[in-house]
């Protein structure tokens, strides 16, 4: 199975990249199942009803969020109405929405897709993350209930994302980090066959502060006095995420490659495709 994940999307430049090279990629690649985390897409905060479906429209199969997951307050009533919108899965009993979702690819396996969200340096401190995820799985066991698992860990220490790659080693196909918006070097198989990355990444302006206009975080950073509100940056974007080929036969990863096309980072694409 041909799958990609597309890391956070932050605002119009981020959206516009993944709105238009998504249909392509999706065509070129001959892919079978795609997840682009939208919990920035809104100027930044969050998503709107009117994004997810032009995303979903674009060729994504699952949007997965975060700690922004509720900045647009729209999001609570539009959670109840789309399987495919993911809010972190350890949220207390009661929260709107969905964590984790069963969905078909385009070739016909059974995928499934769980946001979680990480503790360490995180606001909401939500529910036990290790737990969360074992559940889950235990629940879904691999080439049982679904075909392929994919997990977005939402998260900000590095550690923390690495302990839930090796936790989940063997168990699923894809542990992808999102949350810091900057892609890492540790794109990988794991000993048991899962495919890792600490960070996807984010789809935006690098010329940026983590995708923000850079003028106010530098302010707040040398002066700590706020001038005003964290802005989107507007300039050509880069769109950034992991390619992973999972077998058919055991549902782990088999092929694995970092993802990076556009204005700024140098590019990287699979060559296994």
């Amino acid at each position: 199975m041909r799958f990609l994940f597309l890391g956070d999307m932050v605002g119009r430049s981020g959206r516009t990249i993944v709105l238009e090279r998504l249909p392509g990629l999706i065509a070129d690649w001959k892919l079978d199942f795609v997840v682009v985390n939208g919990e920035n897409a809104a100027g930044g905060f969050g998503v709107t009803e009117d994004i997810l479906e032009a995303t979903l429209e674009a060729g994504a199969d699952v949007m997965t969020t975060g700690n922004h997951v509720w900045d647009q307050r729209e999001a609570l009533s539009f959670a109840e109405r789309h399987d495919a919108f993911l809010r972190p899965a350890n949220y207390p009993r009661g929260t709107p929405g969905r964590g984790v979702g069963l969905f078909v690819a385009r070739n016909g396996a059974r995928v499934l897709v769980a946001n979680i969200m990480g503790r360490a340096f995180m606001s909401p401190d939500l529910d036990d993350p290790f737990r969360c995820a074992a559940d889950i799985v235990e629940s879904s066991p691999l080439r049982e209930q679904a075909d392929a698992v994919i997990i977005d860990f939402h998260a900000e220490a590095t550690s923390e994302k690495q302990a839930m790659g090796h936790f989940l080693d063997g168990r699923v196909s894809v542990v992808v980090g999102t949350h810091t918006h900057v892609p890492t070097a540790d794109v990988q198989i794991l000993a048991h066959g899962t495919a890792y990355q600490s960070d996807a990444g984010m789809c935006g302006d690098y010329d940026s502060s983590l995708g923000m206009d850079k003028e106010e975080p530098l302010n707040r950073f040398l002066t700590k006095v706020p001038r005003g509100r964290f802005e989107a940056a507007s300039g050509p974007a880069t769109l950034c995420g992991l390619a992973v080929e999972i077998s058919e036969r055991t549902g782990l990863a088999e092929k694995v490659a970092p993802v990076r096309l556009g204005a700024r980072l140098q590019e990287s694409t699979p060559d296994f495709w």
